[in-house]
């Protein structure tokens, strides 16, 4: 089989939530340049929709309304995606929030609403999806996770944020451990600091946190997000067939410093 062939997802089914927009949206769109239908799963309905009109060319992209912290709502996303594209071969776990306080003035409210979405969300995806994949024994599971579950970055203050991605690398192998004798590979990418227009919307309220982004990343400059398409394609993939359990850094060499 030829380097091409092993990357191509010709006929493969890949779930990708959060992916209306940001990071998301780049990897959806990089699925199905590959030859994947795709399913825009996102909690806001209508830019889903817009993103999957926007994608739609060689392959099928749908949206799909969910809500990745309510179970009933998950397990109907997957009904919804299986009966319009088939079984399901990719699952990536994108979908995630943050919330900026010092430890000692975040609420508890705050705090259950970060670990609902960032862990139970992939989760329970993970659990539904998965069901499936190992009846079929194959599937690939992709969960993003980040720089923030490894290295304390700063200068924003993000104890809950910071918890859920260490908890979601964690998540990552204890899948991939139960999951490896039936057929289904589940790894994590870490991105660090990627120029979305989530992160233009802090920059322009707080200028001065880019510089110190900067002067900690020793490539000097934000992560493009079509930098993770490739890596989400090989994880995916064939191309990647013996490896599981792992999570894949890219954060221009924050955590290495």
């Amino acid at each position: 089989m030829s380097v091409m062939e092993r990357f191509s997802l010709d006929g493969d089914v890949a779930i990708v939530t959060g992916a209306a927009q940001g990071l998301g949206k780049h990897m959806a769109g990089a699925l199905a340049e590959m030859g994947a239908d795709v399913a825009i799963v996102d909690v806001q309905g209508e830019k889903a929709t817009t993103t999957a009109r926007e994608l739609d060319g060689e392959t099928d992209v749908i949206a799909v309304e969910t809500d990745v912290t309510d179970e009933a709502s998950v397990e109907e996303m997957v009904e919804r995606v299986t009966e319009r594209l088939g079984p399901i071969d990719v699952l990536v776990n994108n979908a995630g929030i943050v919330e900026n306080s010092p430890a000692e003035e975040t609420s508890i409210e705050s705090w259950r609403r970060v670990l609902s979405v960032n862990l139970d969300g992939p989760f329970l995806c993970a659990k539904h999806v998965g069901t499936q994949m190992l009846r079929r024994e194959t599937g690939k599971i992709i969960n993003i996770a980040s720089m923030s579950g490894i290295d304390v970055n700063v200068p924003q203050k993000q104890a809950s944020y910071n918890t859920t991605k260490a908890g979601l690398a964690m998540l990552t192998e204890s899948l991939a451990v139960e999951w490896a004798d039936r057929g289904v590979r589940v790894n994590a990418i870490a991105p660090g600091y990627m120029r979305t227009e989530l992160v233009d919307d802090v920059l322009e309220a707080n200028p001065d946190m880019e510089e110190e982004w900067l002067e900690n990343t020793p490539l000097g400059r934000l992560g493009r997000p079509e930098e993770l398409r490739e890596l989400v394609v090989y994880l995916a993939s064939d191309a990647s067939s013996y490896m599981t359990g792992s999570t894949i850094v890219l954060d221009g060499g924050y955590t290495s410093r």
